[in-house]
């Protein structure tokens, strides 16, 4: 069942359902009562006791509905936001699928390929595409102006990328296998969509480990290289206890030249015989304005055009099987392909 979003001429609100109500879960809350527009926040779920109740009292909204789990709200509403437990995640698309409701789902789609593989059978049923993954970073002006520089030929053909993917601290139950099922994915999916290049191969490999890495019991930093079917090599620093800042940054070698990614927005200080530039503490500063697009694109794809153009389920599925093959190297050191299926014509 598909819902009519445009009446008589007249621009109609989408009804939206948020599953799980943890960090960025109430963030998204947040922007879709009091920064978007378009979308009326119906209701809220979330499994653990209590949560769901406490973020609507905090961020006061008395008026959203808390339902007992994302089945239940389903009936009520034309789309449906997963926030949850990445393990969670296909179960919960696969119930909006089936009832015919759009999906705006954060990133990994699943954690298996082959989950994601059922969310796009699911999808294909209908026809059209109902779904979009929150890879964010496609939304950022400084990859989109990368973009723009690569594709108008301004470095030549890209050869090389250096990238760096850094957070000061992560949470104290952050595994080895998590440095890329939780924050590599979004390289996989940005770099890719940037050269528009499917990855052959990956490798991951072990420097010296941090000692806040050891007290976790994680290897952390990781370097992992990928090349891509046209030769392209990409190389990826991940640290995430780096301690000094939450810094990304991609820097493209092409035939002619370089592109980087720029630098977030901040002054430059001159005082007391230093000069400082201040750095980003939170990964969710970094890309506010990212998330505010992507999701306010999500919701006028459907209001506008009752469709979407956004990551798709595709995209979710090369992530996951790349990031697989990445989970594989962790335990080998050794290069391991990475093998899609044919893509379907529907993507």
């Amino acid at each position: 069942m598909f819902y009519i979003l445009i009446i008589g001429g007249v621009q109609m609100s989408l009804k939206l359902g948020v599953v799980g109500t943890g960090a960025i879960g109430k963030d998204h809350i947040k922007r879709l009562a009091f920064t978007l527009n378009n979308v009326e926040l119906i209701g809220v779920t979330d499994i653990v006791e209590g949560r769901a109740a406490q973020v609507l009292d905090e961020l006061g909204l008395s008026n959203v509905k808390i339902y007992r789990n994302d089945i239940e709200m389903l009936p009520d509403v034309d789309a449906v936001m997963i926030t949850a437990s990445s393990v969670a995640h296909a179960e919960i698309a696969l119930h909006a699928l089936n009832a015919g409701k759009y999906v705006f789902c954060e990133k990994p789609l699943a954690t298996t390929a082959e989950d994601c593989l059922k969310i796009m059978e699911a999808e294909k049923k209908y026809n059209k595409r109902l779904l979009q993954v929150g890879f964010m970073r496609r939304y950022d002006k400084g990859y989109q102006e990368l973009k723009q520089a690569i594709e108008e030929g301004v470095i030549g053909n890209p050869l090389i990328l250096h990238c760096r993917h850094y957070n000061p601290v992560v949470s104290l139950n952050y595994t080895t296998e998590m440095l890329i099922t939780e924050t590599l994915i979004h390289e996989i999916d940005v770099l890719h969509w940037l050269i528009d290049d499917d990855y052959q191969s990956v490798q991951v490999i072990y420097p010296k480990n941090s000692t806040i890495a050891e007290k976790q019991q994680m290897q952390d930093p990781q370097v992992v290289i990928l090349r891509t079917k046209s030769g392209i090599c990409i190389i990826v620093e991940i640290f995430v206890s780096c301690q000094y800042g939450y810094d990304i940054q991609c820097e493209v070698v092409g035939e002619k030249g370089i592109a980087s990614l720029p630098e977030p927005t901040s002054i430059n200080l001159r005082l007391n015989g230093e000069q400082k530039t201040t750095i980003l503490m939170d990964w969710k500063e970094r890309f506010i304005e990212a998330y505010d697009v992507e999701i306010q694109h999500f919701i006028d794809r459907i209001v506008g055009e009752n469709t979407l153009t956004g990551p798709s389920a595709w995209d979710g599925y090369i992530a996951a099987i790349t990031a697989d093959a990445c989970v594989n190297s962790q335990k080998t050191s050794a290069i391991e392909e990475v093998v899609l299926v044919d893509k379907p014509d529907f993507y």
